[in-house]
């Protein structure tokens, strides 16, 4: 597979996995299975939450799909598992790190974008709040009150 093909499919992989987040957050963490995911609304500084179970689930398809792509000679699949693996990560370290200090990485790392979209994170976190969207990628209004704070 050339480099190009393997890239969009780690790309592509990566952006799917957004789609991913917000139409599971909406539907099952806070559907049938908010059982696990209440606790991650309590915020009392526990090392383990019930919610961490989801970060499992999530692996599981990362990981038979690299496993099985490198098995038949890293093939699409390989690649698509990296995609997942990769906004994986990038939820971690966003939602774990940045938003929730769980590890005390990066505490003073700041722009617009993280501002905006951590805003909007916690926004969700209020009580009787209810705002769904994907992990990396606000609704727009989070990013025009950070711009034009930022301008003034």
């Amino acid at each position: 597979m050339n480099w190009f093909v393997a890239s969009l499919l780690v790309i592509v992989a990566f952006l799917f996995m957004e789609f991913m987040a917000w139409f599971t957050h909406k539907y099952v963490m806070h559907g049938f299975l908010w059982i696990l995911h209440k606790d991650h609304h309590i915020r009392d500084g526990r090392k383990f939450e019930w919610n961490d179970l989801f970060a499992f689930m999530f692996a599981v398809p990362s990981f038979l799909l690299i496993y099985n792509g490198v098995a038949d000679g890293y093939d699409y699949r390989f690649y698509l598992g990296a995609g997942i693996a990769l906004y994986g990560f990038a939820y971690f370290m966003f939602h774990d790190v940045f938003v929730h200090h769980r590890l005390p990485l990066l505490k003073k790392l700041s722009n617009r974008y993280l501002r905006a979209t951590i805003t909007a994170h916690l926004d969700h976190h209020k009580p009787n709040a209810y705002y769904n969207y994907g992990f990396l990628v606000a609704p727009w209004k989070y990013y025009r009150e950070e711009w034009s704070k930022s301008k003034k």
